[in-house]
């Protein structure tokens, strides 16, 4: 499966509890913080819930 490079580039203050519950799950922590994933289906579902505060590079 491919991987992709998730950055956090936003705050989670302000957010609701279910947006940093996602962040949580991610592996993000704080801003400009950054894990790798593979890209499962589940994954891309929790990339969609919170992209206005994180950046994805997909890699290969």
């Amino acid at each position: 499966m491919a991987k992709c490079k998730i950055t956090q580039v936003r705050s989670k203050i302000g957010s609701t509890k279910r947006q940093r519950a996602t962040l949580a799950s991610l592996g993000l922590r704080k801003i400009n913080h950054c894990v790798e994933k593979e890209l499962t289906p589940s994954i891309l579902g929790q990339i969609k819930k919170v992209e206005h505060l994180i950046k994805v590079e997909k890699q290969e």
